[in-house]
């Protein structure tokens, strides 16, 4: 599973490259990679549930969430850091359905054609990642299924971060040894 994960991440990074989400360096924010497990035990319940119905949601849901913990990172981190569950935060908001939304509107501050692009730039990666994880041809409800389907929200996860740092003038680039 790890092998997939990774050609996975490749993957998903090089087409957002290609689109200009992100920069060629992933980024590096341990303050939100650490949220990361937390999240992903409180997510589960829930896209899972869905995934079967809304696969594309049940995976996409998990790139809006990190965006909104990069965003939370960039505005009042000493006061998100805190809270118990980001993941129920955000959802509790206006439920699981409209998670995006709310995302969108609340915490993005997006709206009109900069929200229709940032839904369908997620959409396109979510639909992306469905493609790998279906590919694999994996047995439904097995532990397999399971480790795959977290490999995709983790990927989805850290993509999410990627594209929100960025979006927020976070360049990640090689910096010059300057050696005084």
């Amino acid at each position: 599973m790890e092998d997939f994960a990774e050609k996975l991440l490749e993957d998903l990074h090089r087409y957002l490259v290609k689109r200009d989400a992100v920069d060629e360096r992933m980024p590096e924010c341990p303050d939100v990679e650490s949220k990361w497990p937390a999240i992903a035990e409180a997510y589960l319940p829930d896209g899972a549930r869905e995934f079967a119905s809304y696969p594309v949601a049940s995976l996409g849901w998990m790139m809006f969430i990190a965006m909104a913990v990069a965003k939370f990172w960039d505005t009042d981190w000493e006061r998100y850091d805190k809270v118990d569950d980001l993941y129920l935060m955000l959802r509790d908001k206006r439920g699981y359905d409209n998670l995006d939304e709310y995302i969108l509107d609340e915490v993005l501050d997006l709206h009109g054609d900069d929200a229709e692009q940032m839904q369908n730039l997620v959409g396109d990666c979510a639909e992306r990642v469905k493609r790998a994880l279906f590919a694999l041809d994996i047995e439904p409800g097995t532990v397999e299924a399971f480790k795959a389907y977290v490999a995709c929200l983790h990927t989805m996860f850290q993509m999410g971060m990627a594209v929100q740092l960025k979006s927020m003038g976070y360049h990640m680039v090689k910096s010059e040894d300057t050696t005084l």
